[in-house]
């Protein structure tokens, strides 16, 4: 993977090593949708403490569940640092040149009376647009007032800067320190967009969690800002438990929160009472009895060089019998030299003379079995094996899986040529069996740089975490080989170039191309806006597209032949791709952003469109490529020609020319020009959903009776298609 989102994560999500300690209380629900619900919070009568009721409510639209509180959505409960990230909307007014009038919608963020209090140090107060004056009211625990702002203003689209919040375009102010659990944004009607309309129209206001946010450019000349968050932006708040201090608390114990005896407790001050946290050498969840646990040092092996005893908080470190020195210090631990050379001589003598001949077979096998197992070690450690093992054994709920090189021998009957799913320039992939009879697709890859062997395991733990139906997951991965091999979940059907190219290739209806066009979209559009952090697939190709047994598509391959993190802004990257799908202006530059995603997506529509292949190197320079072709095709109004006729017909004519027309904008030679991923999937789904076919069902049983027989479909659009 060549850039690291920001996020295959982190990527994209924050890790913690002691969240999958942080249980509910027995007996209670654990989870609302895909957020843990430790104690003191709880769901249910008699789950949590007084003031820590959460609502988890399903919702209407797509039947998940979400946690509230109050009408607040709660992202994630952070126990060890007592903080949580909810959901804040975003304040905005736009000027309007037409009407000459002021739009606005003003949002605000209410926790009076809870335990919770908007974070000073972790959140911030921007203020977006070109001439914004924006105004932060606010309110605190002991109801004083406050009131903050700051000014952006710009006179040019020239004088942004991408990543500086400084007063042009973008400003942003802290928060005060005063235990704030009520703000309300306000913008000063003088400062309205109008003598900035033509290239910014919108002002922007919320309080959100500062690493959350990077200023982007476009936020003032577009509505990135808002469709970038949803409309809501994330925002830390702390809570505590009551309003006394631990001394006061103590002297009731019934009420008292710190329930494990391996707890202590912290005052806030100021009656904002305290928090629990588990002693030292403990982890776990304070608030429960027997919550806190023990950790076992000795596990770590760094931790001592002797011989290492665990002991309830702490451990004893040792050095072992007929040894001397610092088994904690670098130096650890030496032999005693005991000096009696008779005896050593007479001794050495002896036994050489009777096992000499043992152990000149047995040295050489020791030596190598230790060279193979140093080896494998040092693979393991180098490719960050011991930060995937500790992320397994915290984190409840993550199936990752560490394989042993042997298991993977097994599975592929050593790599058998026969179980060759298919070969490109990263790496060979084959099809395999597990144990448990599992089929899994196993890829071995060719090389690997130095760069990327450090960033591995912190890369695979964000690809493991990417969770979508259009995305092939990654089940795991093994380390103790020089290059590390990567495990997914196996997709039945092959890829959409062998379906849409192969010699035996069916009729394909155009309902069934549009339809893997949007998931494939859909799932870009996903790595690119909603991972986190937020990935750039930097391969996208028909080979790369995969189709499971219900012909749904599956994008695969993302990050594995590139495993490197990346920043949201362009940078510079060694090219890597494929003829015929590769952005033209990061061939030039080397600049790698996710509109070169978009552009190699633009040829997999041309691909789906006219059935032709994106690269031909047989063929004269003008006709080589794919996109070449169509983008002159589409000048001279040639369109029909290139086309495949299977899906030529009257009243196919309106929507293939607006898919033609998007494809267009995908393969735009600017790559600001071209729209974002999520802007394509948006469009495809506008296409699908005026596309009329009452004669065929979209199903993949439909397809596999196409496998055999050659059958035309019909399909319409109304005269009133708008997309």
């Amino acid at each position: 993977m060549a850039w690291l989102v920001f996020v295959f994560l982190s990527l994209i999500p924050h890790l913690s090593a002691v969240e999958g300690l942080a249980v509910a209380k027995p007996g209670c629900r654990t989870k609302c949708g895909d957020v843990d619900v430790p104690f003191p919070f709880g769901i249910e009568p008699g789950c949590f403490l007084e003031g820590f009721y959460l609502n988890c409510s399903q919702n209407a639209t797509d039947s998940t569940y979400k946690l509230f509180a109050g009408n607040v959505e709660v992202l994630k409960i952070l126990l060890p640092t007592s903080q949580a990230r909810m959901k804040n909307a975003i304040s905005w007014q736009c000027y309007n040149d037409t009407t000459r009038s002021i739009t606005d919608n003003i949002w605000s963020f209410r926790l009076s009376s809870t335990r919770y209090r908007i974070s000073s140090l972790h959140n911030k107060f921007v203020s977006i647009g070109c001439d914004t004056l924006a105004y932060n009211n606010m309110v605190d625990y002991q109801n004083h007032q406050y009131r903050t702002g700051c000014v952006s203003v710009c006179y040019s689209q020239e004088s942004l800067t991408n990543g500086t919040c400084s007063g042009i375009g973008c400003c942003e102010t802290p928060i005060p320190p005063a235990g704030i659990n009520y703000y309300k944004v306000s913008f000063d009607r003088n400062f309205n967009s109008s003598f900035v309309s033509d290239f910014s129209r919108c002002s922007y206001a919320a309080v959100m969690e500062a690493d959350n946010f990077i200023f982007n450019t476009s936020y003032v000349t577009t509505t990135n800002f808002w469709y970038t968050y949803n409309g809501e932006v994330p925002i830390l708040v702390d809570w505590s438990i009551g309003n006394e201090t631990c001394e006061v608390a103590q002297r009731n114990t019934s009420n008292y929160a710190c329930a494990s005896p391996n707890s202590v407790c912290n005052d806030l001050g100021d009656g904002l009472g305290y928090i629990c946290n588990c002693s030292k050498g403990y982890e776990g969840n304070p608030y429960l009895k027997d919550g806190c646990q023990d950790i076992d040092e000795c596990e770590d092996k760094s931790t001592c060089s002797g011989i290492c005893v665990n002991t309830p908080g702490s451990f004893n470190c040792t050095c072992p019998q007929g040894t001397h020195g610092d088994p904690n210090s670098a130096a650890g631990c030496n032999k005693i030299e005991r000096s009696s050379p008779w005896v050593k001589f007479v001794v050495g003598i002896s036994v050489g003379l009777m096992v000499v001949v043992i152990l000149s077979c047995l040295v050489y096998f020791v030596h190598e079995k230790r060279k193979i197992a140093a080896i494998k070690e040092n693979c393991f450690k180098q490719y960050g094996g011991q930060l995937l093992y500790q992320e397994m054994k915290s984190k409840q709920g993550f199936t990752f899986t560490i394989f042993k090189e042997e298991e993977l021998k097994e599975a592929t009957n050593n790599y058998d040529a026969k179980n060759i799913l298919g070969e490109g320039g990263n790496g060979t992939v084959y099809k395999g069996t597990l144990k448990n009879n599992k089929d899994v697709a196993i890829k071995r890859c060719k090389t690997i740089d130095e760069k990327q062997k450090k960033e591995f395991g912190k890369e695979i733990l964000i690809l493991s975490q990417i969770n979508h139906k259009n995305i092939v997951r990654i089940l795991g991965c093994c380390l103790e080989v020089e290059i590390p091999i990567l495990v997914y979940e196996f997709i039945s059907k092959g890829n959409l170039f062998d379906l849409i190219h192969s010699c035996r290739a069916p009729c394909i209806p155009l309902s069934i191309r549009l339809r893997i066009a949007q998931e494939t979209a859909e799932a870009l559009a996903y790595l690119h806006s909603w991972a986190s952090p937020p990935i750039v697939h930097r391969d996208v190709k028909s080979s790369n597209i995969l189709l499971d047994e219900n012909f749904v598509a599956k994008v695969s391959d993302f990050g594995a032949s590139v495993l490197a993190p990346m920043d949201e802004d362009q940078f510079m990257t060694l090219v890597q791709g494929t003829r015929g799908y590769l952005d033209p202006e990061y061939m030039q530059t080397g600049l790698l952003t996710v509109k070169s995603d978009v552009y190699s997506f633009g040829v997999v529509l041309l691909e789906l469109l006219t059935r032709k292949k994106a690269f031909y190197l047989d063929k004269s320079d003008d006709q080589r490529s794919l996109s070449s072709i169509f983008l002159s095709a589409m000048k001279e109004n040639k369109l029909e020609e290139i086309l495949d006729d299977q899906i030529m017909d009257v009243e196919s004519v309106n929507l293939i020319n607006w898919v033609a027309e998007l494809a267009r904008e995908c393969l735009n030679m600017e790559a600001e020009k071209r729209p974002e991923m999520r802007e394509v999937a948006e469009t495809l789904d506008k296409l699908r959903k005026n596309m009329k076919h009452p004669w065929v069902q979209d199903n993949p049983e439909e397809i596999e009776s196409l496998l055999g027989e050659p059958f035309f479909f019909q399909y319409g659009v109304g005269n009133d298609f708008i997309p």
